[in-house]
């Protein structure tokens, strides 16, 4: 074939039109992908995130889903003074402008509070070591309850009216006792109370208002 056909045959309508065509469609795919774009990322369209501290979850997520974002609870702490689902914490930040349809994420108040293990306390510290390891450990503390035994030894913890045993778990809320000698006589401590000892009456137990008391 001639140059001059080769050239004739290339410049047909037929092969015109094609190469036409495919470009159109090109510009049309990118034309209407670039519009697509736009609309997943939402582009040049922001909201303010709203605050929703110390609202309940229910009324969070429907604060929230007014202006077209997303709560999504990541985290759970507790207050005692407020309700069960109250929102403690909220990332991003209220006032912060974000893309529509942004997750927003919470931290909530939970139902009950914490659990902690009881350390090794019992006969193994002085109170000063037992109160410092318990409280940041964050434990709460009760009145020290003394009986007879090494002075200022730990000598049993207990918890609600009953003795706990290391590795128990329990309510962060929940304040804990320590039983304390307060003398160089001692007794045996079985866990749940004291055997009789020559020098203990029977039923003593000294609290830390009672000792200030003694020591006056």
């Amino acid at each position: 074939m001639s140059l001059k056909g080769i050239i004739r045959k290339i410049f047909s309508p037929v092969v015109f039109w094609n190469f036409f065509a495919l470009i159109l469609a090109t510009v049309l795919v990118l034309v209407g992908l670039w519009y697509w774009m736009a609309y997943y990322t939402r582009h040049g369209q922001s909201v303010e995130v709203p605050n929703v501290k110390d609202m309940l979850l229910n009324d969070a997520e429907y604060a929230l889903g007014h202006v077209e974002l997303e709560a999504v609870v990541i985290d759970s702490s507790y207050n005692r003074n407020l309700p069960a689902g109250t929102v403690l914490d909220q990332l991003p930040q209220s006032g912060n402008r974000v893309k529509a349809g942004r997750e927003i994420y919470l931290t909530i108040n939970s139902r009950q509070a914490p659990t902690l293990a009881v350390p090794d306390i019992a006969d193994n510290c002085s109170i000063r070591e037992a109160e410092a390891k318990l409280k940041s450990l964050g434990f709460k503390l009760g009145p020290v309850e003394y009986v007879p035994g090494d002075k200022d030894w730990v000598l049993g913890v207990k918890c609600n009216g009953r003795t706990v045993n290391v590795g128990e778990r329990i309510p962060s809320d929940m304040p804990l006792v320590l039983v304390v000698g307060n003398s160089d006589v001692s007794g045996d401590f079985d866990g749940d109370g004291w055997e009789d000892d020559e020098s203990w009456e029977e039923g003593e137990v000294v609290t830390d208002a009672d000792a200030m008391t003694g020591d006056e």
